[in-house]
C-alpha cells in the first residue's frame, strides 16, 4: 500500500519535547484519556488528571499492531471547548510550546490536536480502520459508511473500533443546512441551529411558513426524529416528533401540536384568547419535551405576563404545599366556569355562622317554650307540638355547639 506523505520523518514516535519547526500533520487516534483505570501506567507517564482529553496517537503512513509505549500523546488545543475524537479517527496535530515555556522561550515543544477530520462527513463518526488490519470487507464499509450505513465496531471481524463505550447507531442523520446558518452538531441527534427564515427553501423546513427570508431564529434539539428515509438524507427539525426541543424565535409560526389549546374559560370581559399556539407568529420562546420540570432550589419562580396566563391540562391540574396557597385578584374568581354561567355567590362563612348562631340561639328558646308542659292556665301546650319543638332545640343545641366546625380551616376568602 502507498504511504501517505505526511511530514513525519523527522518527529519521535515516543514524545513530542524538542520539536523545532512547528508542523502540523494528520494522525489515527488510538487511545484516550479519560479516567484513571484504563491505561494506568500511561495515566501517571502522562500527568495524570492533566492529561485527561489528551489521544496517543500513531503515524496514519505507519500503522501497526504496537504497544501503548511506543505512540505520542496530544492535547486538546484548546481548553474551553473540547471536541473529543474516537478511536481510529484522524485528527490534524501540531507541535506548539508547553509549560517550560514560562522558564525558557526556547522550550520544549509538546503536540496539541484539532477535532476529527469530515472523512466520511457524518456527525455520528468519521473513523478509518487501520489498513493493516486486512479484511475483503473493509473497502465495502467504508463505502457504506460514506453512504450513511452502519459499520459495524468488532475488530476481530475486521471492522472498526471506535472506543470502548461508544457504540455505533444507525439513523443518526446529520442535520439538513441552509444558506448562512451556524449548526453546532452532536455525535446522537442533539444539536443547535442558529438559522433564519428562509422563503422558498429547499428543502422546505417548516419554521419559514411565514415572515420574510433573515428573520432570525435559534434551534436546540436532543434527540430525532424517527423516519423511514434513507439514513444518508439530512433531517430538518422537527418540533413534534423530535424528543425534545427549544426554539427561540423572532417571527416565525411554529406548528406545534399543543397537547391542550382549550381556551372556553375566556370571555371578553375576562381576557382576550389566546393565539393558537401553532398559528401564533411573533417572538417567543418554545420548550416541548415528553416532560417539563421547572424546579427552584433556593428561591421562586416568578411567572410574569403582560396579558393573561393560561393553564391547559388534560387529566387535571394539582397543588400541593405544605404552606399558604394565596390567590390575590382585583376583580372576581370564577370556580367552575367562566363569568356569565358562575352566577352564584360564595357564602362569608363567618359573617353567614356569626348570624345562623344568633338565629340558632332564638330557636332554641323558642323550641324550649313551645316544649314545656305544665305550663299555668290559660295556656296549655299541643302534646304533639312540645315533642317536635323538643326535639329541634335538641337539634339547635348541638348546632350552636358545633358552630366553629362549619369553618374551613385552610380556605378563606374576602
Amino acid at each position: 500500500m502507498a504511504r501517505i506523505p505526511t511530514g513525519l520523518s523527522s518527529f519521535s514516535s515516543k514524545s513530542s519535547k524538542n520539536q523545532s519547526t512547528p508542523t502540523i500533520f494528520p494522525v489515527r487516534v488510538k487511545y484516550i484519556f479519560f479516567n484513571d483505570k484504563d491505561y494506568p501506567t500511561q495515566w501517571d507517564d502522562y500527568g495524570q488528571y492533566a492529561s485527561i482529553g489528551s489521544i496517543l496517537f500513531e503515524e496514519i503512513n505507519n500503522p501497526g499492531n504496537k504497544s501503548l509505549d511506543s505512540f505520542s500523546l496530544a492535547r486538546p488545543l484548546y481548553s474551553n471547548i473540547k471536541l473529543l475524537p474516537l478511536i481510529n479517527e484522524i485528527v490534524y496535530v501540531m507541535s506548539l510550546p508547553d509549560a517550560t515555556l514560562q522558564v525558557n522561550v526556547d522550550g520544549g515543544k509538546q503536540f496539541y490536536y484539532f477535532q476529527s477530520i469530515n472523512i466520511w462527513n457524518s456527525i455520528h463518526h468519521n473513523a478509518v480502520p487501520n489498513p493493516l488490519a486486512n479484511s475483503p470487507t473493509n473497502a465495502e464499509n467504508y463505502s457504506e459508511t460514506e453512504a450513511g450505513v452502519e459499520v459495524q465496531t468488532n475488530e476481530e471481524d475486521g471492522d472498526i473500533n471506535l472506543g470502548n463505550t461508544f457504540k455505533e447507531r444507525t439513523g443518526i442523520r446529520n442535520l439538513q443546512p441552509y444558506e448562512g446558518d451556524v449548526l453546532l452538531e452532536g455525535r446522537w441527534g442533539n444539536t443547535l441551529r442558529l438559522g433564519s427564515t428562509i422563503n422558498d427553501s429547499t428543502p422546505l423546513n417548516p419554521w419559514s411558513d411565514s415572515g420574510v427570508s433573515g428573520e432570525p431564529i435559534i434551534i436546540i434539539k436532543n434527540g430525532q426524529s424517527e423516519t423511514e428515509n434513507d439514513p444518508w438524507i439530512p433531517q430538518v427539525e422537527n418540533i413534534n416528533t423530535d424528543k425534545s426541543s427549544i426554539y427561540l424565535t423572532s417571527n416565525q409560526k411554529i406548528p406545534i401540536g399543543a397537547a391542550s389549546t382549550d381556551y372556553s374559560s375566556y370571555t371578553p370581559a375576562f381576557g382576550e384568547v389566546p393565539s393558537s399556539p401553532n398559528l401564533y407568529n411573533g417572538s417567543q420562546v418554545i420548550v416541548n419535551s415528553g416532560r417539563l420540570l421547572f424546579n427552584s432550589k433556593n428561591d421562586h419562580i416568578l411567572l410574569s405576563s403582560a396579558r393573561t396566563i393560561s393553564f391547559g391540562a388534560q387529566k387535571g391540574f394539582n397543588f400541593d404545599t405544605p404552606s399558604n396557597f394565596v390567590v390575590k385578584v382585583g376583580t372576581k374568581i370564577m370556580l367552575g366556569d367562566k363569568e356569565e354561567s358562575t352566577t352564584e355567590p360564595l357564602i362569608l362563612g363567618d359573617k353567614f355562622l356569626g348570624d345562623f348562631q344568633k338565629l340558632l340561639t332564638d330557636l332554641a328558646s323558642l323550641t324550649t317554650a313551645l316544649g314545656t308542659v305544665g305550663t299555668p292556665v290559660p295556656f296549655t301546650p299541643n302534646i304533639a307540638v312540645a315533642q317536635t319543638a323538643t326535639k329541634v332545640g335538641l337539634q339547635a343545641q348541638a348546632m350552636l355547639t358545633s358552630i366553629e366546625f362549619y369553618k374551613s380551616k385552610t380556605t378563606r376568602t374576602l
